[in-house]
């Protein structure tokens, strides 16, 4: 049997992707916390309605672009972990794509800065204000193994942030922010999978596909139950 971890955060879990995971996570019953983190916890009723049934999952006020918001949270997980216990799994799935401003014909500097801000530097404020949960849970794990059962920073990614496969340039996926953000974390996940390999701590990104969420609209070939089922 696969080992599962103790305890799971996810941001940007509201909604899509992120509201999958929760419910994927929720199926394993080792699994004893699923923070469940949104910018408007109370506005997510299909979040709420999974918590009510589910005592497991907690519903976490937080905004990944506030330094502020993510220390407030990273206090909540505290008080919620079991005493003496860390944070197995932290997955940075919260992230943002915008079109418009996104070209290099009407590049809006502003729009740059909010993929960067979102989707790289929320990222590494995220990992700084949970390492020392991380590297609890990575100690006192008695396997030598690695994995989500042990400590875990798992980041979604993008195929489109691939430097080796573009072969479309802006074609495809009109926005260059996005790109060029999916490349950085990416980057950022590489060197951190050599920096904390001596916490025995696994960094990955993870790409799930073109999805059908809010962020990859109607078109997109795969459901979230889909990009899940395969699991179950």
């Amino acid at each position: 049997m696969t080992p599962v971890p103790l305890s799971v955060l996810i941001t940007g879990a509201n909604r899509g992707i992120g509201l999958g995971l929760v419910k994927q996570w929720a199926s394993l019953t080792g699994v004893k916390h699923i923070f469940a983190c949104a910018r408007k916890p109370d506005a997510a009723e299909e979040l709420k309605d999974l918590s009510r049934n589910d005592a497991r999952i907690h519903c976490v006020k937080l905004d990944v672009n506030s330094d502020k918001s993510i220390l407030d949270a990273k206090k909540q997980v505290d008080l919620l972990l079991d005493e003496g216990n860390g944070l197995n799994v932290l997955i940075n799935n919260a992230g943002c794509m915008i079109a418009e401003g996104g070209t290099l014909e009407n590049a809006d500097r502003s729009v740059y800065l909010q993929h960067f801000d979102t989707n790289v530097v929320s990222v590494a404020k995220m990992i700084e204000a949970f390492l020392p949960l991380l590297k609890m849970a990575s100690k006192e794990c008695i396997s030598d193994e690695w994995g989500v059962h042990r400590a875990a920073i798992i980041n979604i990614s993008s195929g489109v942030g691939s430097i080796e496969s573009n072969n479309t340039g802006s074609k495809l996926v009109r926005s260059i922010p996005y790109r060029l953000s999916k490349a950085a974390l990416n980057q950022l996940t590489k060197t951190l999978s050599v920096d904390l390999a001596e916490d025995s701590i696994l960094v990955v990104s993870v790409c799930p596909g073109w999805v059908k969420t809010d962020m990859g609209g109607p078109e997109a070939s795969l459901t979230v139950s889909r990009l899940f089922s395969k699991y179950n």
